[in-house]
This record gives structure tokens, sequence and C-alpha cells, in this order.
């Protein structure tokens, strides 16, 4: 029976070390390996040039080293980059580069399709299909790295290339949690990329167990999929609350660990007739008082395939300014990608 070769870039830097001695190498090499792996561009373990050739040979022999090939690139107007990327298994997968002031944020997906069925995502429309490996999310940030190093960009670290990683893509990422983790490790690791809690950010729709959980396990910035701000349209818009009403969510989020100046940040999708009245705005402010938070408020990005609508310019700045006037810091953010599909829930893999 043929044994399946292990994939080195699903490991972090400490199962590393405990599986390069069950390889035949010593366990202190983990450090320059897995630092090698997390290089844009590093594939062919020929040139991991700080290991003995014998010790190459023998990793060779057993392990794998996976990568994302782009299998295609839209560009929009606003200067967003959508990537589509062909997994193992033919499966597709998203991923969004978004500049800003002079920096990039990229947003990553977490899973091939979605379960949590919200009414207005695209995604939420495909179904679920399967779980990403942390090497399938950490390969995103690589492969926009190499390709954004081919393209001419130079930093001393790659990892300022890219700013700010989003795991709002395709997918419910706690519902990947244990994956989800290993990437974020690998992610955040010092030898490795080394991105900061500060520039790492986890979204979720609302799986209280696993914001608990997060909390405890790891530190990152938490945004919190609101969406609605009672729980009878919460249920009409996302299942999930059936599951974990508003009290339990928002219990949840005073509950996670946030360092100084920290916030939860609160994304609102402002849908016309649904969720974007004044009393809806006053029920916003009411259900988060106490709640160390941003408030993003995002129009509603029409698709000819669902019935909901974006409210008008004047709804959305009335609703902006009561919540203002209630002392939060609340932002309209302008969809960015809309043209190519790759705006907040237009995701859904069509390559």
């Amino acid at each position: 029976m043929t044994v399946a070769r292990i994939d080195l870039k699903n490991l972090t830097r400490s199962q590393l070390a405990d599986r390069l001695p069950t390889l035949g190498l010593p366990a202190a090499a983990a450090s320059r390996v897995f630092a090698w792996l997390q290089r844009p561009g590093s594939h062919d373990l020929a040139d991991l040039a700080t290991i003995k050739q014998e010790f190459r040979q023998r990793l060779a022999a057993q392990t794998v080293i996976s990568r994302l090939e782009i299998a295609k690139r839209e560009a929009s107007r606003d200067g967003t980059t959508k990537y589509a990327f062909r997994l193992a298994d033919d499966a597709l997968i998203e991923s969004v580069l978004i500049p800003g002031n002079g920096r990039h944020t990229l947003c990553l997906s977490s899973q091939v399709g979605c379960a949590m069925g919200c009414r207005f995502c695209l995604t939420g429309g495909l179904g679920f299909k399967r779980n990403l490996l942390p090497a399938e999310m950490v390969g995103q940030v690589l492969a926009v790295l190499a390709e954004m190093q081919d393209n001419g960009a130079a930093k001393i670290n790659p990892r300022l290339l890219i700013n700010n990683l989003v795991f709002m893509g395709m997918g419910e990422p706690l519902a990947n949690y244990d994956h989800l983790l290993t990437a974020l490790r690998i992610l955040m690791d010092e030898q490795g990329l080394g991105f900061s809690e500060r520039r790492v950010t986890v979204s979720t729709c609302g799986l209280v167990p696993k914001i608990h959980a997060l909390g405890k396990d790891i530190r990152v910035n938490l945004a919190i999929s609101l969406h609605g701000a009672d729980d009878t349209v919460r249920d009409l818009l996302m299942p999930v609350n059936q599951t974990w009403p508003l009290a339990e969510l928002l219990a949840a989020c005073r509950a996670y660990p946030l360092g100084n100046k920290r916030v939860i940040f609160i994304e609102y999708i402002l849908i016309k007739n649904i969720n974007d009245s004044p009393r809806d705005a006053h029920r916003l402010a009411e259900i988060l008082e106490g709640l160390p938070c941003r408030i993003n408020l995002l129009p509603y990005n029409e698709s000819a395939t669902l019935p909901y609508e974006r409210p008008d310019a004047a709804t959305i700045e009335e609703f902006r300014a009561i919540l203002a006037r209630a002392g939060y810091r609340a932002l309209v953010r302008q969809s960015r990608g809309a043209d190519i599909q790759a705006a907040c829930g237009q995701l859904a893999g069509q390559g």
C-alpha cells in the first residue's frame, strides 16, 4: 500500500520539529526549513541550500511541497484584483487583493463554498463543498506575494507587500476551525511571514462556541457579520441566528479578549427595506452599547440572481448619522471590485 506523502506546507514550525526526526532529519533544522517554506516561490527542495543534500533527498522522497497556481486574475477599475485558484481536486476558490493608501489587504477564502446559507450571499448559494487545508489558505498569500514580486514589487521583507489579511472570502472560517488555527499560526510565525495580531482579522457569521475558542487559542482581530439588529431580521437573513441568536452572539463578543485600544469589527450590510430603517439603526446602537467596536456599513452589492436591493444614498447616510450621534465610529465602506464580482458577498468560485 502506498503511503501518502506529507505536505510540508500544512505544518506549523513546531509540528515540523516534531515530524522531521521521523523523516531522518534533526529537529533543530525545523526553523530553517520552515522559514524557507514560507518564502514566496519556494517549491523545489533542491533550492533549500541551508540543509545538507542528503537530508534534502530524504525530504524529497517522503514529502511534497504544495503550491497554488493562479488559474485566472481579473482587475477592477478601482485597482482591486481577484484571483481564482484551481485546487488539486479541480475545485476553485477566490482571493481578493485590495489596494488603498499605499497598502494592500488580501481577502482570503477558508472553504470551497459555504454551508451557512446567508440569503444575500452568492457564496452561500454554492452550498458547502469542503474545508480548505492550512496549506491552501497560506498558499493564497504566498501565491499573491510571488506574483507581486514577479511584477517588480520589492521589499526587504515580502510580508510588507501585503499589510493586512482578512478571512472574509469564500466560506465560514470558524466552521473550518482546526485548519484555520494551523494556518494562522503559520502566517503569524516570526520565522515565516510574521503577520502580527493587529494585521490579521477573522470574520464569522456567529459560531458562538468557536468565538470563545478563538479568543483562548490565538490573538487576532474579530469581525462579526451582524446584518440585523434583532432576531426577526437576522433569522430572515442568516440561518445561523436560529442556533445562536443575537443575545448569545453579543455575549460572546463581550467576552472576547481585546488588547489595549482594540475593538471588534461589526459588519452590517444595508439592504433596502430589510434592515436599513432608522428603527434598525437605533436598535443596533442599543444592542451594541458598551461593546468596544467599530461599525462598517456595507451598502448591498446587487445581483441579478438575488432579490435584494441597495438603499439610496440618503437612507445610508441617515443610518450612519444615527449611529454617530449615539457615539459609535460608523463608516460607510464603498465596495471594491464590484465590477468583477469581487466585492462582499459576490465570491462564487466561477474562475
